[in-house]
């Protein structure tokens, strides 16, 4: 059996950013299901939280997963279950981009912290400019 840690920092944003996410319910409800649905499909999820219009989740790759169908996992059957529950007024998608940076085991607690201070983090800034410094510190431009 392979003993692997290789966490990953996974962003994702709605379809061309709207705040389908309006409510802190609604985003309680979907981040819940995302954790359990990961669970059910062995996916560990160390945490998820995000804002209206985006997600982030602390992921630790297993050994036979790809980040892209960790992606396809999570975002195609979360939109799924936002539009089964008729969570939005119309209908519900994540843009098909996304974001994925590598975190070193010293960075954990750090980017734990960041995530779940989102409400916080998003009351002084936009996605937007949260984005911008992610493609500019990881050299995405």
């Amino acid at each position: 059996m392979p003993f692997i840690k290789a966490y990953i920092h996974f962003v994702f944003s709605t379809k061309n950013r709207k705040p389908f996410l309006r409510t802190s319910a609604i985003r309680q409800k979907v981040w819940n299901h995302i954790r359990e649905n990961a669970k059910e499909k062995g996916i560990y999820i160390d945490f998820v939280n995000g804002y209206s219009d985006h997600c982030h989740c602390l992921i630790s790759l297993g050994s036979e997963q790809t980040i892209s169908k960790l992606a396809q996992l999570i975002k195609g059957e979360s939109s799924f279950w936002i539009n089964k529950h008729s969570l939005c007024k119309e209908k519900f998608e994540w843009q098909n981009e996304y974001f994925a940076v590598s975190v070193s085991e010293s960075m954990v607690d750090r980017v734990r912290s960041y995530i779940k201070n989102q409400e916080e983090h998003h009351g002084k800034r936009t996605f937007q400019e949260e984005y911008d410094e992610f493609i500019e510190k990881y050299g995405f431009g």
